[in-house]
């Protein structure tokens, strides 16, 4: 696994790559790391390079190989994500429509927990139908400092 830590505006993140082509993780903050040591590859600098233009406001778009680990339906889940554009967002039922499982915005919530490459998969971009922000792996402040810096605010 090659495997590399970088400082951001949102605190330590990690970026890993199992096969070198392919991002398969990105660590935030309240992650806790592999023991491994680092070691940066072309990817991964791209990934770091990508994501602090992100974070900087820059950046609206990622444009990385990915390779998420599991299950189909997470899969498409996380598909469902990275189509949401920048700047807006979508209800855990309305991703749940989209993966043609209309009552199963809850079972999105669980594949949004296990996202593995959160803010590249921007699971920080579905909210509660009321409106209200709902659950953020890296904790509500992380993802309402995500959808401040993409113009949403809660």
């Amino acid at each position: 696994m090659d495997f590399l830590t970088f400082s951001s505006p949102v605190g330590d993140l990690a970026l890993a790559s199992e096969d070198g082509i392919t991002l398969s993780r990105l660590y935030l903050p309240s992650d806790p790391l592999p023991r491994i040591m680092p070691h940066e590859t072309p990817l991964l600098a791209e990934g770091r390079r990508q994501i602090l233009e992100y974070l900087s406001g820059s950046r609206r778009q990622f444009d990385l190989p990915l390779a998420p680990k599991g299950t189909a339906f997470q899969r498409r889940v996380w598909s469902a994500l990275t189509a949401i554009p920048f700047g807006q967002t979508r209800s855990y039922k309305d991703i749940a429509m989209a993966v043609g499982c209309p009552g199963g915005f809850r079972a999105v919530g669980m594949a949004n927990h296990a996202n593995p490459i959160p803010i590249i998969i921007p699971c920080h971009r579905v909210i509660a139908a009321d409106g209200s922000l709902g659950g953020y792996g890296g904790g509500i402040a992380l993802k309402k400092a995500l959808l401040a810096l993409e113009g949403q605010y809660f």
